[in-house]
């Protein structure tokens, strides 16, 4: 068997096909990802065509850009980088098509320089001529170049040579495998050798363990949220002593995280000027109830009343020295939405082992709704009390006095974007035309959630819900822009039951100062015509008519137009055939029995009929016929329902990895006040408020672009009968922007499985296996006796 063989690259051919490879790699996935495309500048442009210019907003592009004052250079160095690997690259390539070929294919008549059908003489003859020239002794002679003529002339003239040749490649029989590495020589020369080393054990055993040791050692104090363990330990505390938490107790419990703490973060600065500055700031905010003597430890420490009073200064949107206490606030705010999603998640997991009985305490409703609440007051720099249009930009707390009079109710950004065109214009007619421009644009860009629920049991057989069981709540969202209110009249009256949200009745928009007699004879007349015809209206349609009638008031002459409800209204069949035609169509649409008896009753039905028409000499032959066929729809009925079943698996296993795999991008947010560009993020859960209870945890939903549908997964009540719950989505960014909806479950009383087929083929094993058991036992019984 022929040896192997490795030869270095000492002409360095092979180093380029590797360099080439290498290049390759890494320079097509970078140009890929890092490559200006033409689709950013483009965004770029339409985020330039609407951004707001309030100072809030100028300012907080400044702080972006101070943060990033070198990116137009980086962008810049990127390209060039890529650039000159691209150069280098095609250089490679140039330097390799140059290379010449080392290995060819051995030809004994190539090496005499005679045709293949020379003789022997002409061989021989060959053969002395150049072995006159490249003989070693003479003084033209090649040492190596004489061998391969030696050995082109015993292949040609040499029976052995020349089997080996032809079977082989050479004259000398079967060689070793040679193999190419594609390294420098002087890597592994002699003199080079403790240089090599010396560097391997560099890499290996000093560079390798310190960065593992080193990563290792900052992993250990994180979870995969990278927030502190330490501060999920504290978090986890406070909320098992606390079960019913208020707003403010929250606030102080997320103001002692260890992450504002120095000895746990270094990047936490410590100033002189804070024993100055923080007193004074406390004496400003007494009105918040800061609590700052409060003995609880960590919650007295001095950076945890320092990280509260900071955060009640951004919730009051009070102005801070810009060189101290102004940086550390930016350091606070930006840590906080981790922060609240650790406690979210630590709320959760209480819930969940209190519902297994490992922890005595159940934290309530109301605390996880609080922690949410927290987050969205961090992203708007608002307190919960204050009004939601203070979102929008110019609109301060003294506008707010025209929003609410005797003849007009807008307290909510949804009844803003339902006004006429003229109506919001007058009533911001203290603002400019850019001012203007810009609440019209951020008030069009916020979201419109409409939410579509749907609570079931995934089973092949029954789908009844029953004590204990897996409820599925597939949840479809749709977002939209609120642009598409816009002179739309949102209702404010709300009725509980069909789960709208606060915010969603009619609104009286008239104008104080141009309301008329003539519109008012036209609303007047139009109720009358409202009042003569057989309707049956909404709920909310009938209040906001009982309150306009008690007060006196008339309406618009505008006709309303309500909403798109978020809940889907089934209407209701009047005509018979079309409530017979609807009822065969769900029919056929439903999927079918697995023995296939629907179509087989529909076909019995059919050949009956033909049967009673037919002689009663045929009746037994089309009666066989009929089975047959039956018995062939039955099978395929059977594929289709395997088919189908199929195709919802694939589909559930889609969603149930649809959310993690997702990127966490959706839309901007209008944050003004927050010193990151931060995209909208939704918590969806299902609650029991009627026991202040949380049912499932908190999904959080961070890829809401247009549409997404969930599922959300609980167990069912353990006591049988009808239960109602609420399906929540709530914004992490926005106020007032809350979505729920009412769903009732009909549990009834789980069925008691007495047998079951997989039970009967285990117990039948188990006999099998005893009586094999007892056989063996038998046999070494009788072989012992005959011993």
């Amino acid at each position: 068997m022929a040896g192997m063989e490795f030869e270095y690259d000492e002409k360095g051919g092979t180093f380029y096909y590797f360099l080439l490879s290498f290049l390759a790699l890494l320079l097509i996935p970078a140009t890929y990802y890092l490559w200006p495309r033409k689709k950013d500048i483009d965004e770029d442009t339409k985020k330039s065509k609407h951004t707001c210019h309030c100072e809030p907003c100028q300012a907080k592009r400044q702080i972006l850009k101070a943060s990033q004052p070198h990116a137009n250079v980086k962008r810049k160095i990127t390209k060039v980088c890529l650039i000159l690997g691209w150069v280098f690259f095609l250089f490679i390539m140039y330097k390799v098509s140059t290379l010449d070929i080392d290995y060819t294919e051995y030809d004994p008549f190539v090496e005499l320089g005679i045709d293949r059908g020379a003789s022997t003489p002409e061989i021989k003859k060959a053969y002395r001529k150049l072995s006159k020239i490249y003989h070693p002794d003479k003084e033209t002679g090649d040492p190596k170049k004489f061998m391969r003529i030696a050995k082109a002339y015993a292949a040609l003239t040499d029976e052995e040579s020349r089997k080996n040749w032809e079977e082989h490649g050479n004259p000398d029989g079967p060689g070793a495998t040679q193999f190419g590495i594609a390294l420098p020589k002087w890597i592994v020369e002699k003199q080079n050798s403790v240089w090599v080393l010396g560097a391997y054990a560099l890499a290996f055993l000093v560079i390798l363990p310190v960065v593992v040791g080193t990563w290792w050692y900052r992993s250990i104090k994180y979870t995969s949220d990278e927030v502190l363990l330490d501060t999920q330990q504290l978090f986890f505390f406070f909320f098992h002593k606390t079960p019913n938490m208020i707003l403010k107790r929250v606030i102080m419990i997320l103001s002692g995280a260890f992450e504002f703490e120095k000895s746990h973060n270094s990047e936490i600065i410590e100033r002189e000027s804070d024993n100055e500055e923080i007193p004074i700031l406390i004496r400003d905010l007494q009105h918040t109830h800061l609590n700052e003597k409060n003995k609880e430890r960590p919650l007295c420490f001095p950076y945890s009343v320092k990280t509260r009073t900071l955060l009640h200064s951004h919730f009051s949107r009070h102005d801070l020295p810009p060189k101290t206490l102004e940086q550390d606030k930016i350091y606070v705010i930006k840590t906080c939405p981790y922060l609240i999603n650790e406690m979210v998640n630590t709320v959760a997991q209480l819930v969940a082992l209190a519902h297994a009985g490992r922890v005595s305490h159940m934290p309530r409703l109301e605390t996880v709704e609080n922690c949410m609440k927290v987050s969205q007051m961090t992203i708007q720099a608002l307190w919960d009390n204050k009004s939601p249009l203070l979102q929008l930009p110019h609109i301060s707390e003294d506008m707010l006095r025209h929003f609410v009079t005797r003849k007009r109710n807008i307290r909510t950004i949804k009844q803003f974007a339902s006004l006429k065109e003229e109506d919001r214009r007058s009533l911001l007619r203290t603002l400019s035309d850019d001012e203007y421009h810009d609440v019209i644009n951020v008030c069009a860009s916020m979201p419109h959630i409409e939410m579509n629920v749907d609570a079931s049991v995934l089973d092949d057989g029954d789908t009844t819900i029953t004590a204990g069981s897996i409820v599925t709540v597939t949840v479809e969202l749709v977002r939209k822009n609120m642009e598409d209110l816009f002179d739309i009249e949102v209702p404010t009256v709300v009725d509980d039951s069909l789960g709208l949200a606060d915010g969603d009745g009619p609104v009286v928009d008239d104008n104080e100062d141009e309301e008329t007699e003539e519109k008012s004879e036209v609303s007047e007349s139009g109720d009358k015509n409202d009042t003569l015809q057989k309707k049956v209206h909404k709920p909310w349609e009938k209040q906001a008519k009982k309150k306009n009638k008690a007060k006196g008031k008339s309406v618009s002459k505008t006709k309303k137009k309500p909403i798109k409800s978020v809940i889907p209204v089934k209407k209701p069949v009047t005509e018979e055939t079309g409530g017979e035609k609807e009822q065969e169509d769900k029919d056929q649409k439903t999927d079918m029995t697995p023995n296939g008896e629907i179509r087989a009753r529909k076909k019995k039905d059919k050949t009956e009929n033909s049967d009673d028409e037919s002689h009663s000499d045929d009746a037994k032959s089309e009666s066989d016929d009929e089975s047959g066929k039956e018995e062939d729809e039955s099978k395929n009925s059977k594929s289709l329902d395997d088919e189908d079943d199929w195709l919802k698996f694939q589909e559930q296993s889609k969603k149930d990895n649809s959310l993690e795999t997702k990127s966490k991008e959706s839309h901007l947010v209008h944050c003004p006040y927050f010193p990151c560009e931060k995209h909208e993020w939704w918590w969806l859960y299902v609650a029991d408020r009627k026991n202040h209870l949380l049912i499932s945890a908190p999904l959080q939903v961070c890829s809401l672009k247009r549409e997404e549908e969930i599922q959300v997964k609980f167990s069912a009540p353990q006591k049988p009968g009808s239960h109602t719950y609420t399906v929540s989505i709530r914004s992490d960014s926005y106020i007032d922007f809350d979505i729920t909806q009412n769903i009732k479950l009909d549990v009834k009383e789980a069925k008691k499985v007495e047998s079951h087929p997989q039970w009967e083929e285990m117990s039948d094993d188990e006999d099998k296996d005893k009586e094999d058991s007892d056989e063996s036992s038998d046999e070494a019984d009788y072989d012992d006796s005959d011993e």
